[in-house]
């Protein structure tokens, strides 16, 4: 599978959590959000896009990728790294504004 992971630095990343955009291409396949669990293991959601043109046999190489590339004390095959993955569609982003005082 040739595809490409960035970690979004920007987008979601704390102490115990981030997320991983896969893209092929230039074009965003798949966003993964990695949970560290204080016990050592990892829990994660992987949101294939539709339209991404990825098969179900697609997302176990593609999770052993991210794993490969990133997670380095945790395996799939260890049972102490976790994944559910859903199929969803970006509909759009929705931020924080801030609000007005209306009574100044």
């Amino acid at each position: 599978m040739n595809l490409t992971w960035k970690r979004t630095l920007r987008t979601l990343r704390t102490p115990s959590s981030e997320r991983f955009l896969a893209l092929r291409d230039g074009k965003d396949l798949a966003a993964v959000d990695h949970h560290y669990l204080a016990n050592g293991t990892v829990a994660g959601t992987v949101i294939i896009l539709k339209g991404s043109g990825l098969k179900d046999a697609d997302i176990e190489p593609l999770l052993s990728s991210l794993d490969d590339e990133f997670l380095p004390d945790v395996d799939l095959e260890q049972g102490n790294l976790s994944y559910t993955v859903v199929l969803g569609e970006v509909l759009g982003n929705w931020e924080a504004a801030p609000s007005s005082d209306s009574t100044r």
